[in-house]
């Protein structure tokens, strides 16, 4: 294979190159050694771009990272030429620290925040990129499909798809104001729906306006950090959820943000590790919605 960065299985005997990677794929883990597996296995069939891979794993007992078939996909990339680093990250002290956790390792100009449990399409890491660069703004994200919805028509979560038409601005999200009913864009199957009523240029892609977008979002890194990455989480007990919102919504203010189609990020609809949501990150930093309508 010749014209793509990862290495094709005839190379694989030979050292690989050392090349620099262009993007570092960010996952933090918990307890999801099958998922983390699928979710490395999607890694490795990205041709471009060059890419790292950094997982922080916070499992109590056994680590997710030492399961063989982790272990074996992380050999596959290894072999691929591509650069990749497990590690245990202990005590746990919340899902806002475990990112910047992450963050704090990231040294490339983009860094992909990939949640354990999806898997990529060929081609999406490319086509974030190539969407994040075109547009100048902060992050661009690919929302998470439920395939098990696939046949599942929702149009009334649908109304509030809005493509980007002239470029990315910055705006404000908030709960409870609008812009935020985009939210119902991403559940379920909702965004291959869209994808298949609105024109997507062949082998390219279309931004779109969110009010979040969670699991896997492609982050020009300077401006994550300029923004304060997620530096809020010493405000928040190890019980919380919501971090990326609110970590959004600073950069979004800033830089604006698109969602892109087609997505090629699938769910893998394991139960959630997050079972605690009484704490919600985003009313932590910004105040809770009724606070935001009395000002």
């Amino acid at each position: 294979m010749t014209g793509v960065s990862r290495r094709w299985s005839g190379d694989w005997g030979t050292d690989p190159e050392p090349v620099a990677p262009v993007v570092e794929v960010l996952i933090p883990t918990f307890g999801r050694p099958a998922e983390l597996a699928v979710t490395l296995a999607g890694l490795a069939a990205q041709d471009d771009p060059p890419f790292d891979v950094i997982v922080s794993d916070q499992s109590e007992g056994d680590a997710s990272i030492d399961a063989p078939a982790v272990q074996a996909m992380a050999r596959v990339l290894r072999a691929q030429g591509r650069g990749i680093e497990l590690t245990r990250h202990l005590p746990r002290r919340g899902l806002a620290e475990h990112r910047q956790f992450l963050l704090d390792q990231a040294t490339a100009d983009y860094v992909l925040f990939l949640d354990d449990d999806v898997w990529l399409e060929p081609g999406s890491i490319s086509r974030m990129l190539d969407a994040l660069r075109t547009l100048d703004c902060g992050f661009v994200g690919s929302g998470v499909h439920g395939l098990s919805a696939l046949k599942e028509f929702r149009p009334q979560d649908r109304t509030s798809f809005e493509p980007w038409a002239d470029g990315v601005r910055p705006e404000r999200i908030r709960m409870g104001e609008p812009g935020i009913e985009r939210a119902s864009l991403h559940f379920a199957a909702n965004l291959v729906h869209v994808a298949a009523e609105v024109p997507v240029p062949r082998d390219g892609w279309l931004p779109y306006k969110i009010a979040w977008l969670g699991a896997c979002v492609l982050y020009r890194r300077d401006r994550l950090i300029e923004c304060g990455g997620f530096d809020f989480w010493p405000m928040l007990p190890r019980e919380h959820s919501g971090e990326d919102v609110a970590a959004q919504w600073r950069v979004m203010e800033r830089y604006g943000a698109a969602g892109i189609l087609p997505s090629g990020a699938v769910h893998l609809e394991s139960p959630t590790t997050v079972r605690d949501r009484r704490v919600e990150a985003r009313d932590v930093v910004f105040g809770p919605p009724s606070e935001r309508r009395l000002a």
